[in-house]
């Protein structure tokens, strides 16, 4: 899962509630201090929520551009239904379009979409459903079709263990299963706490219906590609979830702009946030 490096709000980040069509989103909403360049719709990934973009938010501002960061449904302080039929990739998809409604109101304009990891995937399928909603996707860290064989796997051990056991006893099985002494060791103390009510504080059957996403997502580069929408392929030099050449290619087949953040792995947004930035703003400037 991301690991932000902090968690106090920037100076002019404002955290609250997005009212959509679809219901209410916590946001965390940076608006730089004159006209805006663009505005910018930040999806998280599994496990993830909107402080995973914490570190973007001050310096996009600054470049110009207003970046409001997501709970998803069901995902930390966004609430959602025990209902696993409430997580389909049609329905996330449904919210992301309000969401984007909602953030574009002042203006009308198309806004920037990224989506990091599964949030990648369903930031593809918003495109391919409203193409005129957005002005540019930002494919972060996600692959072409399903995350690779053994993430599969444990996807599929994670989902049925919330099936059967409370997130608080999953929680103490991952940690059990992957020790985390070296990532603990490297992460503030307060991050930790945050880590742990963050996922006890998502849904669990978001989990398990996103999780079953994650390993049975069809390969949709050419739909995409058709789309006519401008694209850009970023990620770190490691991913676990999808393997590196596999995005190289997707990036070749999408004709899209292709940025590899040096030092980091699959969440250069946490990781490298400085580099990050500068390759995100890069790519929307190159736009017009």
């Amino acid at each position: 899962m991301s690991r932000p490096p902090f968690l106090t709000l920037p100076a002019g980040v404002r955290a609250y509630r997005l009212g959509t069509a679809r219901g209410e989103f916590a946001v965390h909403d940076a608006r730089p201090g004159s006209a805006a360049r663009g505005t910018v719709l930040l999806v998280p990934g599994f496990t993830g929520s909107k402080e995973d973009f914490i570190a973007l938010l001050e310096p996009l501002a600054a470049a110009g551009f207003r970046a409001v960061a997501v709970d998803g449904r069901g995902q930390y302080e966004s609430p959602g239904p025990r209902d696993q039929d409430a997580y389909t990739q049609a329905e996330l998809v449904l919210d992301v379009l309000a969401q984007a409604t909602a953030v574009s109101a002042a203006t009308e304009d198309p806004v920037h979409l990224l989506g990091h990891s599964l949030g990648g995937l369903i930031a593809r399928a918003a495109v391919l459903r409203d193409p005129g909603a957005f002005s540019s996707l930002t494919i972060m860290s996600s692959g072409p079709a399903a995350i690779s064989a053994a993430q599969q796997a444990r996807t599929k051990l994670l989902i049925d263990a919330l099936t059967v056991m409370d997130m608080e006893s999953v929680w103490q099985a991952m940690r059990e299963l992957d020790p985390p002494e070296a990532a603990d060791a490297a992460t503030p103390p307060g991050v930790r706490e945050f880590l742990h009510r963050r996922w006890l504080d998502t849904v669990p059957e978001q989990l398990i219906a996103t999780g079953r996403q994650l390993n049975t997502e069809p390969d949709r580069v050419g739909e995409l590609a058709a789309s006519g929408v401008p694209t850009h392929v970023l990620s770190g030099e490691f991913d676990y979830a999808w393997p590196v050449p596999l995005m190289d290619e997707m990036a070749e087949r999408l004709s899209a702009r292709r940025t590899v953040i040096e030092g980091a792995e699959h969440s250069p947004n946490a990781e490298r946030p400085r580099a990050t930035v500068e390759a995100l703003v890069a790519f929307w400037r190159s736009l017009g």
